[in-house]
């Protein structure tokens, strides 16, 4: 046990003191940061110049005394009176926007003219006036048909699904619960792919230069292969674990502080985002739908889903990483060679990262039961299920085969690691993996 703890020693001591690991661990989180501010920034940027847009509309659709256009960033829009020709040289107007009278009140189509020397306006910016436009004429219409648009707006009812309880044992969950469920699931799902993949080839490139600089020759006369394979899949891992827990620090810490910094908060942002997208914006309607979601952030089994979330972290990486290994004792030099004994490794997970999305949204089928309990999909899998409450024979019968399945792949990996980290000159098929889990040591 004294030689395994020094070999993890050295696998981790030897990363986490590398300038790459120092700078990756502390440059993402600000990169994350600085991301969102410029996203922000971009989507609140007012343009350099102001222009002016003159609005001629004789009808009277857009109101008598007030403009019914909301002005846009950069864009200010004024009512005028006259026609087109009369401000088509006036310097003060950078465009014009025309209503023309309206025809038939059954006419479902309404052309509005827009002149411009150039395109000043994106599409973005015309889609909202126009959905404006829209507004204005169905009260226009109302009115002439002699009907109060105030009552007519009663007609649209806004429609919220909530789930509530079948029986007086169920637990009831709301929509907005799943919602953030579904966000948190594929958030663990995605940092489970990645870890799996990222660490996971961190120790078979690792192995392999160890193999490649013939250092392994020297190490193998002190120590156990077993030892040695071991010993850099718990150091890796423990630079991984390392790396997760800063990152779990320093990014809520950089983002709080970017939004501070720049003055920024949650409404405004998804102020910005509504406008981009063209919606109707309600600040009150957000703030208590920002308030909820916090709440129901707040209101998951973090006591359970951390701790599981953990436990799979490492099963998934352990089960990997000793394939990964015992892959990267097996190489050499043919780098065709290589990719098709990688290949079964990588497969599972991408398989894996793609049920995840089904996953997410009926996180009860099937297909999520069934591939919860298969230890090469598990570790991706019921991560992104936790948040929505599985049975917990479920979670233990995953963890169990998960455990096993560990205990396995690391007898299978130890067979193939002590005799493909020694072997020089030869190409491996898989037929040949075979045979050397039954060489004797």
């Amino acid at each position: 046990m004294e030689k395994l703890w020094l070999i993890i020693k050295r696998e981790y001591l030897s990363r986490v003191v590398k300038k790459s690991f120092i700078l990756t661990t502390l440059l993402t989180p600000l990169a994350l940061a600085l991301f969102m501010v410029v996203a922000g920034f971009i989507m609140n940027y007012q343009g350099a110049e102001e222009r002016n847009v003159a609005v001629i509309d004789p009808t009277g659709i857009l109101g008598t005394d007030s403009l019914g256009l909301k002005n846009e960033k950069g864009l200010t829009f004024e009512k005028v009176t006259g026609n087109v020709e009369s401000y088509k040289q006036n310097e003060k107007y950078d465009a014009i926007l025309e209503l023309p009278p309206m025809g038939e009140l059954m006419d479902k189509k309404y052309q509005v003219n827009y002149y411009s020397s150039e395109g000043i306006m994106g599409s973005g910016v015309i889609t909202r006036i126009q959905n404006d436009i829209e507004d204005n004429i169905y009260d226009y219409k109302a009115n002439a048909f002699g009907f109060n648009p105030d009552s007519l707006s009663s007609l649209s009812t806004n429609v919220k699904l909530e789930r509530k309880k079948l029986n007086e044992d169920d637990e009831e969950v709301s929509t907005t619960a799943s919602v953030i469920a579904t966000g948190i699931g594929g958030t663990m799902g995605f940092i489970m792919y990645f870890a799996v993949f990222l660490y996971g080839m961190m120790v078979m490139k690792s192995v392999t230069e160890e193999k490649t600089n013939r250092i392994v020759e020297i190490m193998v006369s002190s120590v156990k292969p077993f030892y040695l394979m071991m010993g850099k899949i718990l150091g890796v891992g423990l630079v991984g674990l390392t790396q997760v827990a800063i990152w779990g620090i320093l990014i809520p810490v950089m983002m709080a502080l970017a939004m501070w910094i720049f003055g920024m908060n949650a409404q405004e942002i998804q102020e910005s985002q509504n406008q981009m997208a063209g919606m109707e914006v309600d600040a009150k309607g957000i703030e208590n739908q920002v308030t909820e979601i916090i709440g129901e952030i707040k209101s998951q089994n973090w006591l359970l889903i951390i701790p599981l979330f953990l436990v799979y972290f490492l099963g998934g990486y352990m089960m990997y990483s000793s394939l990964f290994a015992a892959v990267g004792s097996a190489m050499g030099d043919d780098v065709s060679e290589n990719q098709s004994l990688t290949l079964p490794i990588t497969l599972p997970v991408i398989i894996a990262f793609y049920i995840m999305f089904a996953v997410v949204q009926n996180p009860n089928s099937s297909l999520a039961t069934w591939s919860s309990m298969v230890p090469f999909f598990s570790p991706i899998i019921m991560p992104a299920r936790l948040a929505f409450g599985p049975p917990w024979w479920e979670i233990v019968l995953s963890v169990f085969i998960l455990v096993a399945s560990v205990i396995f792949f690391i007898w299978l990996s130890a067979r193939i690691y002590r005799v493909g980290i020694l072997m020089y000159g030869k190409k491996v098929t898989f037929k040949e993996l075979g045979k050397w889990l039954f060489y004797k040591e």
